[in-house]
């Protein structure tokens, strides 16, 4: 009830995004209706129905991966102060955005459902003169479990999945507690030094040497989003290098050339195949998009990097430290647009065209994957955004000109896009070029 609740109470651009997401479940429980359409009427060729379920995995990825980023920009269900007093803390929090989530999954499933009843004529009479029923079973009967049950993938995944990663974590929960001793009259030390009599009463000594230096009286605020591990400057950008490069890059460009040299190997082995009768390519055209997606991050970063080489000004500076700081958080979807693009375009420049009846439900997985990677990466920018709303705050209060911010914002998407996109383009045609082979 709760759930529905803020559902209903939330923003029209919280509920358009809801909305996308219960879209892009429609279609991926059309997609896998379609898959069960195909071995109703086709029980001869079980391998053919089974690869085109297995294909559904993308776009069932995608959905979850679009889900979780939704979740994490519901202002509704943010942890804020004085919630955990009536009884909304953390863990109901994550509950809850996890029953919206399975909400609009659900009702997408719902959608699917009943497009799928209607193209096979079993709500109405049957659309478009009966064309497309290869992977509609028109005629047959539809066993409601099985389809039940292929409905409800995406609603447990995508809220399982906002589970898991809006789930509550203790700062510091992995460190070791540091071993407590006693000092005299019962007080608490982090120290076994013994003291000589009567060095306690003097003034100053119990709080050691440490507690004697000079410290400010207030610490300045650490704008929401900012950089765990360096000191904030006063207006809330991290300093140069305060912001720990991501481990995934030399990983990613491990794993990326991993699949070229597998592709690589595939086209010289099985040359003139079809890349359906190679599995070794399309391993390495998975492995190629994984180490893509992987080095998202870490590359993010060295954009950020380079755009403060050379004596930079304000504006690089600015625009450099900016991505530095989200490099984990805008990186990874970067990248994953990038190896959805890249395979996408190695499967068209070898697709033949042989199997004429699947054309449109490629054609909807490819637009589905397509569109819910691109719709995450919106999603995350709108989720950096609200992160640094602190900064740019501070940044106005210090007399930052709006123009200025604009610019950094303008600079930021151009780096990114000069340093992906030549990058994408050469893993694209690396990729179609074993594959073409």
């Amino acid at each position: 009830m709760l759930a529905l609740r803020l559902t209903r109470s939330a923003h029209p651009a919280v509920q358009l995004r809801r909305l996308l997401v219960a879209a892009a479940s429609a279609g991926t429980g059309f997609l896998l209706l379609c898959a069960l359409g195909h071995a109703l009427g086709h029980p001869d060729t079980p391998a053919a129905s089974t690869l085109r379920l297995a294909w559904c995995a993308a776009p069932l990825a995608a959905t979850v991966y679009f889900a979780i980023a939704v979740a994490r920009t519901d202002p509704g269900t943010r942890p804020r102060p004085g919630l955990s007093a009536v009884g909304l803390g953390p863990a109901r929090l994550m509950a809850v955005s996890a029953a919206t989530t399975a909400l609009s999954c659900a009702l997408g499933s719902v959608l699917a459902l009943l497009v799928f009843l209607h193209l096979r004529g079993d709500l109405t009479g049957m659309p478009f003169d009966g064309a497309a029923t290869d992977f509609l079973a028109a005629g047959r009967p539809l066993p409601l479990p099985a389809a039940l049950t292929l409905l409800s993938l995406v609603p447990l995944s995508a809220s399982a999945a906002v589970a898991v990663a809006l789930r509550p974590r203790e700062p510091g929960a992995g460190a070791a507690p540091a071993a407590r001793s006693y000092g005299r009259f019962g007080a608490y030390r982090r120290t076994t030094v013994r003291e000589s009599f009567g060095a306690y009463g003097r003034f100053g000594k119990q709080f050691g040497a440490a507690a004697r230096v000079r410290r400010p009286a207030v610490a300045a605020p650490v704008p929401e989003g900012a950089a765990d591990d360096g000191a904030e400057s006063p207006a809330g950008v991290p300093p140069a290098g305060a912001s720990a490069a991501p481990a995934g890059l030399p990983w990613g460009i491990a794993v990326l050339a991993a699949g070229l040299a597998v592709e690589a190997f595939a086209s010289r082995t099985g040359a003139g195949s079809s890349p359906g009768d190679r599995p070794a390519a399309l391993l390495g055209l998975a492995l190629a998009s994984v180490g893509l997606a992987l080095a998202g991050p870490g590359l993010t970063h060295l954009c950020g990097r380079l755009l403060q080489t050379v004596r930079p000004g304000a504006l690089r500076l600015l625009a450099g430290r900016v991505l530095m700081a989200e490099a984990s958080r805008v990186g990874r979807p970067l990248g994953v647009v990038c190896a959805v693009i890249s395979a996408a375009y190695a499967m068209a420049s070898v697709q033949d065209g042989r199997d004429a009846s699947s054309g449109p439900l490629v054609t909807l997985g490819v637009l589905l994957v397509a569109g819910c990677t691109v719709a995450t990466l919106l999603t995350a920018a709108v989720e950096a955004k609200q992160a640094r709303a602190g900064t740019t705050a501070a940044l106005r209060r210090l007399g930052a000109p709006t123009a200025t911010l604009r610019r950094a914002a303008a600079l930021r998407a151009g780096a990114l896009l000069a340093l992906f996109g030549p990058l994408t383009l050469a893993v694209a045609e690396l990729s179609a070029w074993p594959l073409a082979g």
